[in-house]
């Protein structure tokens, strides 16, 4: 799984003109599904995210994580996170998840996230259009493929 974390003061994704979901402060998660992904990159990025310590606690140092403030998260699907860039100037996706795999795992993902951090959602597969206020800027990279 590659995952975009960003830190946010709040998020929002609509689809067509509605608001789907929101957040207040909290992650923004872009999340990619790869092919070979499996419960064990799940879990592993569940974990790493909810106790990732990337909030100021009172001393100004990044010591917080999301659980710890109390904060909410927002993951939306992103398979271009698994484009292929090398050749031409057009991505290629064939290192993304099939949908049926993609959306099955991140729903699952969704679900353990939900039991540590009140998570919101995008629609799989929709076209979504993604509003958000990052704070810091904090923006991390997780690949659960390198650990």
């Amino acid at each position: 799984m590659k995952i975009v974390i960003q830190r946010v003061k709040h998020a929002q994704v609509s689809i067509g003109q509605e608001l789907y979901s929101c957040i207040g402060p909290g992650l923004l998660l872009l999340v990619g599904v790869g092919p070979d992904d499996s419960q064990e990159d799940l879990d592993y990025a569940v974990r790493k995210i909810v106790n990732m310590r990337i909030f100021s606690d009172d001393a100004g140092k990044m010591n917080l994580s999301v659980k710890d403030i109390g904060g909410e998260i927002l993951s939306i699907s992103q398979f271009t996170l698994h484009a292929d860039t090398k050749k031409g100037n057009r991505p290629a996706f064939v290192k993304a998840a099939p949908p049926e795999m993609a959306s099955r795992l991140y729903d699952a993902f969704n679900l353990a996230l939900q039991q540590e951090v009140p998570t919101q959602t995008g629609l799989f597969g929709a076209d979504m259009q993604v509003e958000l206020l990052n704070d810091g800027p904090v923006t991390i990279i997780l690949d659960t493929k390198h650990r």
